[in-house]
Formats: C-alpha cells, sequence, structure tokens
C-alpha cells in the first residue's frame, strides 16, 4: 500500500480561490484538473452540442420519418442499470415527443446473453416492430443486426462501448467512440448516449415545425400553454425531466466523470434535490433509507445503482425498468421494495461467493508471495449474476486483474463458462482480451466491454488456456509500480474543516469515477480501536488529529493498528441522537 498526495497546482488553486471558490473546493478542484471557474458551471447551456456525434443527424431524421409515420418503435435494452435507466429515458423520451407506439425488451442475462442477438430480433419482428433502438449495446451485434435488416426491421444503433473490428450495418449508429467520431465526450453512459439523442430528435421535429415553439413573452417566462388561443401544435416538450434517470445511469455504470458527464450528474441531482423526479426514483430512494433533498453521488452508485442492478443479475430487468416508467407513487413503492428484497438475496449470494473465491483465488500463491499478476477463478456452483460483483471485491482485495467464472444457465450451453472481470489502472481489459484471442484463436467465444470491465465465454476446457494467457498479458504489460496499491489522496486536512457543516457542502459536489471523492491523508495518534460489527469485521478507532480527538472507522478491516500510523481517509458524518459529528472513514494505511 502507498499513499501518495496528488499534485495541487498552486496558481489554478488560486485562481480558483480569487474567483469566489471555497479555498478546500478551490485545492480539490484545482487537483482534478480544474483551471478556471467557468468550468465549474454545471448549467444545461454549458453541455457539449449533440451535433458533435457522429450519426446523430441521421438517427433524428430515421426517428422522426418513423413518428411522422405512425411506426412501432421498440427499445431492446440491457441488463444493468445503466441499460435500464436508458430504456427509461427512451421510452419516456420518444412519448414526450409525441411517439404513439413505443415499447421494449430486454434480454435475459442467462438465457439470452449480451448484446442484440439474432434470436432477439427476430422477437422484436415478432411482436411487429417496424424500428429497432437499441441502448447501451449494439456496438458489437454484427449478426444481430443483419438479421434485424433481413427482416425488415429499420435499425438504429445507440451505444458507448468500444466497438470491435467490424460494425455492424445499421440505418444510423450513435456512439462517441465509433471511428470517425469526434465527440469531446467519450466517456458518456449508454444513458446519455439515448439523451443525446432524444435532443437531437427534438431539434429535427422543431425544423419540420412540428412544435409550436412561440417567443418567452419579456421577464423569461414560460411560453403559452398547450390550448390557449391561437395553439394548433403541441408545445416543444422539456427534456430536462430525464436527467434524474440520466444522472442515476451515469454514475451507477462508473464511467469517467469528465465535465460533460459532470453537469449531466450535477442537473440530475439538482431536480431530485427539488423533489423533481419520475415516482420509481423517488420510491427507490425511501426503500434504501436515503433522503432525496440532500442526494448525492453515493446514493446513485451505492444505493439505487445496485437496487436496479440486482433485478438483472437475479431476476428479470422488466421490474427495475417498469419502476423507472411508472408514474404511479403506489406502484413504484411496490416495485421499489421488491426490488430490494432481490438486492438483499444479491448480497447474501454474494457474500458466501465472495469468501468462497477469494479462498481460492488465495490458494494461487503461498503467504510469503505476491499475487500472480492476474487471477481467474471459476466454481461451477457460482451464480453467473454475481461473478461481476465478485470480481470487483477480490481486485479491491489483491489489486490485480481478476476475472471470476460460472457455469453458462443457458439452455445448450452447460458447458460453456460466462465470466466478468474488473481491472486495476494500467491494464485495459477489453484489449487484453483482443490479445488473448489473437494468440489463442478459439479460446474466447466471444467478448467485449472496457478499459476496467469487462466480459467474456470460454468453453470450459479452455479455462486453463485463458488463465494463463491472461496472467502472460498482464506480465507483459504490468510492472511492480502498477501491482503496487496507490491511494491518492488530498493531503492533510486543516483542522477547521473538519465540521459537519463543511462535510454536508463537500456531499453536495458531483464525485466519481475520474473525479475522486476527496481522500485526504496524514499522521494521527491511536488512542483505542475495537472491532465491531455482526461478524466483528469492521475496526472502530478513537485518534487525535491534529490534536483534536475524533473518531474513525475501517470497514472490512480486522488488523490492529500502531499506536502512530499514516491513514487515508474520507469525511462523513456521523448522526446519533440527534447530534452530528465528524467520523472519518478510513481507506488505508501506509
Amino acid at each position: 500500500m502507498k499513499i501518495v498526495a496528488r499534485d495541487i497546482p498552486p496558481r489554478a488553486a488560486w485562481a480558483l480561490e480569487q474567483a469566489g471558490v471555497h479555498p478546500l473546493l478551490a485545492r480539490l478542484y484545482a487537483a482534478r484538473g480544474v483551471r478556471a471557474k467557468d468550468e465549474l458551471d454545471d448549467g444545461l447551456a454549458r453541455l457539449l452540442p449533440p451535433s458533435g456525434l457522429k450519426g446523430i443527424d441521421a438517427a433524428a431524421r430515421l426517428l422522426a420519418d418513423a413518428m411522422a409515420h405512425h411506426k412501432r418503435l421498440m427499445i431492446v435494452a440491457d441488463y444493468d442499470c445503466d441499460g435500464a435507466t436508458a430504456c427509461a429515458v427512451a421510452v419516456r423520451g420518444l412519448r414526450l415527443l409525441g411517439a404513439t407506439n413505443v415499447d421494449y425488451l430486454v434480454p435475459d442475462r442467462v438465457t439470452d446473453g449480451y448484446g442484440l442477438t439474432a434470436s432477439i430480433a427476430r422477437r422484436v419482428a415478432e411482436r411487429g416492430a417496424d424500428v429497432l433502438i437499441t441502448v447501451d449495446n449494439g456496438i458489437a451485434s454484427v449478426e444481430g443486426v443483419a438479421e434485424a435488416k433481413a427482416l425488415g426491421l429499420q435499425v438504429l444503433v445507440t451505444d458507448h462501448h468500444l466497438p470491435g473490428p467490424e460494425l455492424p450495418v445499421a440505418d444510423a449508429i450513435v456512439n462517441p467512440n465509433q471511428p470517425g467520431c469526434t465527440f469531446e465526450s467519450k466517456s458518456m453512459a449508454g444513458v446519455g448516449v439515448m439523451f443525446y439523442v432524444l435532443l437531437a430528435l427534438r431539434a429535427e421535429l422543431r425544423a419540420r415545425g412540428v412544435f409550436d415553439v412561440p417567443s418567452a413573452p419579456s421577464g423569461g417566462s414560460e411560453p403559452r400553454a398547450a390550448g390557449s388561443v391561437g395553439a394548433h401544435k403541441p408545445l416543444q416538450p422539456k427534456l430536462d425531466p430525464l436527467l434524474p434517470l440520466v444522472a442515476l445511469g451515469t454514475v451507477a455504470d462508473v464511467v469517467k466523470l469528465d465535465a460533460n458527464n459532470r453537469r449531466l450528474v450535477a442537473q440530475g441531482l439538482k431536480r431530485i434535490r427539488a423533489g423533481q423526479m419520475p415516482a420509481g426514483v423517488a420510491a427507490l430512494f425511501t426503500a434504501a433509507g436515503r433522503k432525496t433533498p440532500v442526494a448525492t453521488t453515493f446514493d446513485f452508485g451505492f444505493a439505487l445503482g445496485p437496487r436496479i442492478n440486482a433485478a438483472g443479475r437475479l431476476a428479470d430487468m422488466t421490474l427495475g425498468i417498469e419502476c423507472l416508467l411508472t408514474d404511479d407513487a403506489g406502484r413504484a413503492a411496490e416495485l421499489a421494495a421488491t426490488l430490494d428484497g432481490i438486492n438483499r438475496e444479491r448480497r447474501e449470494i454474494e457474500g458466501g461467493m465472495r469468501d468462497q473465491a477469494l479462498l481460492m483465488a488465495e490458494s494461487l500463491f503461498d503467504e510469503s508471495e505476491e499475487p500472480p499478476p492476474a487471477i481467474s477463478v471459476f466454481n461451477p456452483d457460482f451464480h453467473e449474476g454475481v461473478v461481476g460483483i465478485v470480481a470487483s471485491r477480490i481486485k479491491d482485495k489483491l489489486h490485480r486483474p481478476t476475472f471470476v467464472f460460472a457455469a453458462s444457465s443457458a439452455p445448450g450451453k452447460a458447458h460453456e463458462l460466462k465470466g466478468s472481470g474488473r481491472s486495476i489502472p494500467g491494464f485495459h481489459l477489453r484489449d487484453a482480451l483482443d490479445l488473448v484471442a489473437k494468440r489463442h484463436p478459439g479460446v474466447l467465444l466471444k467478448f467485449g466491454g472496457h478499459a476496467m470491465a469487462a466480459g467474456c465465454t470460454v468453453a470450459e476446457e479452455a479455462f486453463d488456456v485463458f488463465e494463463q494467457a491472461l496472467a502472460q498479458v498482464a506480465r507483459e504489460w504490468l510492472d511492480g509500480a502498477a501491482l503496487t496499491r496507490r491511494i491518492e489522496t488530498d493531503g492533510p486536512l486543516a483542522p477547521e474543516y473538519c465540521r459537519a457543516d463543511m462535510v454536508d457542502t463537500l456531499h453536495r459536489e458531483v464525485w466519481g469515477q475520474g473525479f475522486a471523492p476527496p481522500t485526504f491523508s496524514e499522521e494521527v495518534q491511536v488512542l483505542s480501536q475495537r472491532l465491531v460489527g455482526d461478524g466483528k469485521n469492521h475496526l472502530s478507532i478513537k485518534l487525535i488529529h491534529q490534536g483534536h480527538p475524533i473518531d474513525a472507522i475501517w470497514f472490512g478491516h480486522t488488523e490492529p493498528l500502531p499506536a502512530r500510523v499514516l491513514l487515508a481517509f474520507r469525511l462523513d458524518v456521523n448522526e446519533w441522537k440527534g447530534e452530528r459529528k465528524v467520523q472519518f472513514l478510513v481507506e488505508g494505511a501506509g
């Protein structure tokens, strides 16, 4: 474990502070690459224009033509939170813009696998659709798109995953990562891509004269309502109500929070905090015991996202999508409660699998040795819906690229293993799989994903070859520095900032992947420590920080600390009997 303080460019921090940014926030933002206050402007007007996305004009024309001819639109979703929110945004947005026949279909993780397959294309055609729209998938679905086209369907692919060597022959493709696309935000989630398609569609419909767009009266109030004197067209609808869903899917998919993504998330959070959100989002906050007036990105990533993802992992993602689509508060509450129950079941399954998988991973090396450069484990009793989470846990514990495999439950696929992988900085997982596929043709039956997360299918008899091949790529790509766990921090924390209101200020900001939440580090004196929790697996600590007593907790850690120790920690507020006290959440010790 190596604790490293981020570089804080003094000029940038000074410029932000002089522009009125709080001194602590100025320091944090400067360390994350922000150079001027206008970069912190999260207004919708600051979003990158849709015109930068390759294929978006063709997509808008395709959808506008389809709506003009009352064609039947079918969304093909994905079974994770990004896919669910993208599907809900597509259905809600298309209906807002006047589409009269919109439906969706979500693949089953076990029987269908990932993406638009030929069999799903046939099901879409059987349901009478004219236009097939993928969300959060499709860029690698060459055969599925070909089948859909052969059946007479028009196909629009909206995706954000990295493409393979061959693109599907669709009527339009919108993906910031497709060849030739110059859109600046390559990290947009699938839900963000679909939101942008809706923005372009609205502009196309406006250009065709579909909407009544009168000038706002002086004072900037809203245009006249539909039905007023002279109104003969529907008012141009606002797409703002979709932003809470865009924010949720963006954070839950752990994409890099670049400036454009941060604006999308900030806008969604503002609406949630103001009580403006779909009934299902409000119900999920209630089910998770979270409060919407103080909603944070942490709530998206660790409370709402997992509850929606659980449906795709263990049941049917239709439950999650229906929760996001309903406007009935009672129905939303029922669905959120169901999702909460599924998520509890997921945690129980995950706990047993995690312990077993960790034992298997640790058996690959002696206690005195370093772990191998990459880890692959398989157990026929593992649940394929949870392998990704377990891989993430092992990666966090051992700091190695990790794949966890389960036997496929799909009919006729018992000989196949479904694997999900998570990576560490410096090891591009999808590129690694591509190299394995080229070096060992036939070992990978299919694969896809991102730099930090990917999935693949291998024949059971090829598991050992895959394990050795992935480890070989890791040996070549990763050096000792990359294999050493690093915690980047923002350095020491001045004691005057150890206040509950300051913690609230920090929590209100948009933090996440690529724009890390504030983590501080300094040497402290340990006064006392004890194990707490049902399993006695958390370390509760009383310490002295710059002369002041403070409580801390290190979740999942059981080893005692020395009397003086360098700690990396985040800030939180512990509420007890109406009193709010700052506590440290320990991330690591150096």
